[in-house]
């Protein structure tokens, strides 16, 4: 399946009316965000049809049996990969709980608490760099303002050529399964991946911290959506009531926010429309994840080719733009800047590796557990740190949010508790 494409020209014609009310930064038409999603979808199409009319090409023309020379084994593991399929995900599934037979409770225990720990330092730390990133000047003086860092497209590429490292290395130093998925599958959950993220670093220019973290918590609406489109899933009653929950709070949220004149100037349309691309394009990532555990693989295999063509994706759009060198140049100008960038990349590389290690130890629920206390953390902190007003009515809504989460993950335990052998789905956290 393809990413759906009507669906993001939608949500660019929905924005352009906005583009002259919105307090948006963009000094240069070529600035304002629709403009630049498009250029960065331009980008990434210089390489995706080419790529696309080639794996047709070597599939029509029966490659497999009839190819031979130095490029075969590359071909053949990028277009064809083995062909099997397993039906469920198997030991390397980040669903499976696999904890040792001969750990102690105390050590496991710690082991949970150490898990607790660096998923919520990482992810604390790349929210709060992500904010300061997106909405601070840097090189401010007392007779000179400063400069903001526009291109979110580095910011992303900056994170995922770490990550491939951290997996390459990864996947090197420890046993992993036959890898069996074509190549080429990877780029479609890495195009909208990367999509996710350009939305999610986009929209800070627009709405507050705060309000994105509880729109990101609401993405369980279309990833129920997506799911039954893409893989054909069936949802329980109680998954539909919480999805009613987490909107009738973030509604809440919103519109009380709106009362506030303060936070009424930053919330806009064209945030809103951005939102709302972030969780359309990672509600398909997880999905289409979901459809590629269907090979053997392991999580960092997953992760390793996701962040490949990641890589390939943005450095190919950013030289085309030229952004990657105007990029460099800002970060020699204000090395400030490149520390937060390198420090976000680290904590998105590390996030990821918890991720992968808390599921397959001690199972989904402890790992939505603590993500959600995440998101409630990362939303006081925001506020402690950058000033953010919350009413008490949008507090309310911020709790009954929180409260439908962790009522889906007690009801997703409770129904896991009456089908033995538990049988873990695979899913892939991103943030």
């Amino acid at each position: 399946m393809e990413p759906p494409w009507s669906a993001l020209l939608a949500l660019v014609l929905l924005a352009a009316p906005a583009w002259a009310e919105d307090p948006s930064p963009a000094e240069h038409w070529s600035d304002f965000w629709a403009v630049r999603f498009i250029i960065n979808l331009a980008g990434y199409a210089t390489i995706l049809l080419p790529g696309y009319l080639l794996v047709k090409y070597f599939k029509r023309t029966n490659y497999l049996e009839r190819g031979r020379g130095f490029c075969f084994p590359v071909i053949s593991v990028c277009v064809f990969g083995h062909e099997v399929k397993t039906g469920l995900p198997e030991e390397h599934s980040p669903g499976v709980r696999t904890e040792p037979a001969e750990s102690s409770p105390t050590k496991q225990t710690l082991r949970l608490l150490a898990c607790a720990l660096g998923l919520q330092v990482s992810y604390l730390t790349w929210g709060v760099l992500q904010e300061r990133v997106m909405t601070r000047t840097y090189g401010k003086t007392d007779t000179d303002p400063g400069v903001k860092f526009r291109d979110s497209q580095f910011l992303v590429f900056m994170n995922r050529i770490l990550a491939v490292t951290v997996a390459a290395v990864c996947c090197a130093m420890t046993k992993q399964p036959r890898h069996g998925a074509p190549m080429y599958k990877y780029s479609f959950a890495s195009l909208s991946n990367i999509l996710s993220s350009w939305c999610q670093y986009e929209a800070l220019k627009f709405i507050s911290f705060p309000t994105q973290v509880l729109a990101k918590a609401s993405k369980v609406i279309p990833v129920m959506l997506m799911g039954k489109l893409v893989s054909h899933k069936s949802y329980e009653y109680w998954e539909y009531l919480t999805a009613v929950l987490i909107s009738f709070g973030v509604s809440v949220f919103l519109l009380s926010s709106g009362q506030d004149h303060r936070t009424s100037s930053i919330t806009t349309f064209s945030g809103v429309v951005i939102l709302a691309g972030y969780i359309l394009f990672d509600s398909f990532t997880s999905n289409w994840q979901d459809a590629l555990f269907t090979y053997k693989m392991s999580p960092l295999q997953m992760m390793f080719g996701v962040n490949l063509f990641s890589c390939l994706f943005t450095v190919g759009s950013l030289l085309e733009q030229g952004a990657l060198f105007q990029s460099v140049a800002f970060m020699a100008r204000h090395p400030e800047f490149g520390m937060h960038a390198a420090l976000l990349s680290v904590c998105s590389a590390c996030g990821q590796l918890f991720i992968f290690y808390t599921i397959r130890h001690f199972g989904a629920a402890a790992f939505t557990i603590i993500m959600t206390l995440r998101q409630a953390l990362a939303i006081l902190l925001s506020c402690l740190l950058y000033g953010h007003a919350i009413t008490l009515l949008g507090a309310l809504g911020v709790a009954t949010v929180f409260l439908a989460l962790f009522l889906r993950v007690y009801a997703r335990t409770r129904v896991r508790a009456k089908k033995r052998p538990v049988q873990g789905e695979p899913a892939v956290q991103r943030v």
